[in-house]
């Protein structure tokens, strides 16, 4: 078999590995999108491997095992990557990559008018200065959980 067709099926998988990492909201599926990636990767690394091994006359197969190191560190990288999506999730309710941009602790939001924010102005909710949901104050409705983490602290 040629080298061509190989590479040919793995530049289809990382162009579409990237076309997702680019186009999808869901945190999920970006990830899933970075496994494609990886994975057009490591067949790359098998199919020079074997076309190398042919003609140098190497038994080696430095290619494969580093392909295995590939398959370990991103079996690693998507379960720390589904524990964190998962954790984004619990606490913000969403997994979607433009609603958790501004995921630094005490930065308050902009609202849909942009009068929403640090200095004090109103929100959208009347109450001045983003969510009082997230922050744990009196002065609206509060979540369960919040109200949890208030009584047993």
């Amino acid at each position: 078999m040629h080298l061509v067709y190989p590479a040919v099926l793995a530049v289809l998988l990382f162009c579409t590995g990237v076309y997702g990492v680019l186009a999808r909201r869901n945190a999920i599926l970006v990830l899933m999108s970075v496994e494609l990636m990886l994975n057009a990767v490591n067949l790359n690394l098998v199919a020079f491997d074997v076309w190398l091994s042919r003609t140098a006359e190497e038994k080696l197969h430095s290619g494969q095992a580093l392909t295995l190191f590939t398959i370990a560190i991103a079996a690693a990288e998507i379960g720390i990557g589904l524990a964190i999506v998962l954790a984004v999730y619990r606490a913000r309710g969403t997994s979607d990559i433009d609603k958790l941009r501004d995921t630094a602790e005490g930065h308050e939001t902009d609202g849909p008018d942009g009068t929403d924010g640090p200095n004090g102005n109103l929100g959208p909710d009347g109450n001045g200065g983003g969510n009082d949901n997230d922050r744990g104050n009196d002065n609206g409705p509060q979540p369960p959980a919040a109200k949890k983490a208030e009584a047993t602290a």
